[in-house]
């Protein structure tokens, strides 16, 4: 059984609208998501001794969604990722969009989709937000008429995205959580193992972006097949953290991405993914300026990211899996977030 409870979050400025909070609840999971950037502010799941605690970072009120923060919890789009200087070419035009993110575009640009109210409708066992992204928005060819679509089951989140375009667009779509499996506000996730099933990842320029190479993980820091205590490992390789994208399976089905088990509580989450790649981000630029629920400051580190998702910069890299939602076509994909204890 799942229940749904809606209550007002908190209203936006200069009459900018409602936004409203659903609270889905299971026997195994709690979970808050509002309808501002379709964002989820509390996680609670049961410890091995049956403890709940709230393990995604994120803020009790709706003033700290909206002061600059980095999309804790929030569905980010039109396109999810990095898009070189901010630029890309379709049908021999040329778009331009924000550069927010170094020389380059990130998230959707200046007003992504983390930044919107979007239109709920309550389901038996969740929520689903609805918008339309106008043509032009952000720079974007083509209206975009998306739909998100949180569920329950038992200790299962799913989520699932689709769209359809008026006009041909890149499109790509992602939830960015930071988890911290021991509860938010602990310091930092170097006790968390990790295990991504990827045999290779895209190596990044300096400002992030794909050099172009798909390189494989083998004998390198990216080869997290088997599991890695994540502290010792960024030590044993002296890495600064992760802000990687890794390529999975390019199957349309359901296949398995991450692991991620915390021993101390017995924390497990897992995750499967219709998607291509999975951004796996560490909290490197999180600085503990930020204060968060109950008065808790998130240093880096302090959180993880796994963001399902089409590779970086497709875009622009022919070669990489294809990004471009045509019209009469339908964007759909679906993320299962699978929490246990071991």
């Amino acid at each position: 059984m799942v229940s749904v409870t809606r209550t007002v979050f908190g209203e936006l400025p200069s009459g900018g609208g409602t936004v409203e909070k659903f609270q889905l609840q299971s026997d195994l999971l709690k979970v808050d998501i509002i309808s501002w950037g379709c964002t989820i502010t509390a996680l609670e799941v049961k410890d091995r001794q049956g403890k709940a605690s709230d393990v995604v970072l994120g803020f009790a009120e709706l003033e700290g969604y909206l002061q600059k923060q980095p999309y804790f919890g929030a569905v980010v789009g039109r396109v999810a990722n990095r898009i070189a200087k901010g630029a890309f070419t379709l049908d021999g035009k040329e778009y331009h969009l924000a550069i927010n993110n170094g020389p380059n575009s990130l998230h959707g640009g200046l007003r992504g989709f983390d930044k919107v109210l979007w239109t709920p409708q309550v389901l038996t066992n969740g929520v689903q937000f609805s918008r339309v992204s106008p043509d032009g928005e952000e720079g974007y060819p083509g209206e975009l008429k998306v739909c998100v679509t949180y569920t329950l089951d038992g200790g299962e989140l799913v989520v699932n995205y689709r769209a359809q375009s008026s006009q041909t667009t890149p499109v790509n779509l992602t939830n960015h959580s930071y988890f911290n499996l021991a509860g938010q506000g602990s310091p930092n996730i170097y006790d968390h193992e990790v295990t991504i099933e990827a045999d290779a990842f895209l190596p990044v320029d300096e400002t992030l972006i794909p050099t172009g190479d798909v390189a494989p993980v083998q004998g390198t820091a990216f080869d997290l097949r088997k599991p890695v205590k994540l502290g010792k490992h960024l030590q044993e390789f002296h890495i600064n953290g992760f802000d990687h994208n890794f390529c999975l399976k390019r199957s349309k089905e359901k296949h398995f991405c991450a692991r991620v088990h915390h021993a101390g509580s017995g924390r497990v989450l897992e995750v499967y993914t219709t998607q291509p790649g999975v951004q796996f981000y560490t909290g490197n630029f999180l600085n503990g300026t930020l204060k968060g629920k109950s008065g808790v400051v998130y240093p880096k580190h302090s959180g993880f990211c796994l963001e399902t998702q089409h590779w970086p910069d497709a875009v622009n890299q022919p070669h990489f899996p294809p990004v471009l939602l045509s019209p009469g076509e339908e964007y759909n994909h679906t993320t299962w977030f699978k929490f246990s204890v071991a």
